[in-house]
């Protein structure tokens, strides 16, 4: 295998894990916001449950909806993270894998050291 080929499937990998990254970041946040709506939704059904909040139906509908909704988005979002987080793992091992197959040589300059790929 060549260096040259190897550095591709290094940037390749690169691109990859910064994709994953992504995904792993957006997840976190809609997981923060699906929880927010849980809490939102379960603390107004519990108002009204205990008569703080005057009982309407509409409201009712749009608390239970919230607490759906917020445990569809946390459940689909917590999943899709997992998934994404157990890929970028592994891609990290596989670039770390071509990193360690290169040929690297110390090369001694004027006034610094530097690495120089074969």
């Amino acid at each position: 295998m060549h260096d040259g080929d190897v550095r591709k499937q290094i940037l390749a990998l690169e691109a990859q894990i910064e994709r994953l990254a992504e995904v792993v970041e957006s997840c976190r946040k809609v997981i923060l916001i699906s929880k927010a709506f849980t809490a939102v939704g379960g603390i107004l059904m519990l108002a009204m449950t205990i008569g703080i909040v005057r009982f309407d139906p509409m409201i009712m509908i749009g608390a239970l909806t919230a607490v759906i909704g917020g445990i569809v988005l946390l459940g689909s979002n917590w999943s899709t993270s997992q998934q994404s987080t157990a890929a970028l793992k592994a891609a990290e091992a596989q670039r770390a894998e071509l990193i360690g197959k290169i040929d690297l040589q110390v090369v001694e300059g004027a006034n610094a050291r530097a690495l120089r790929l074969n």
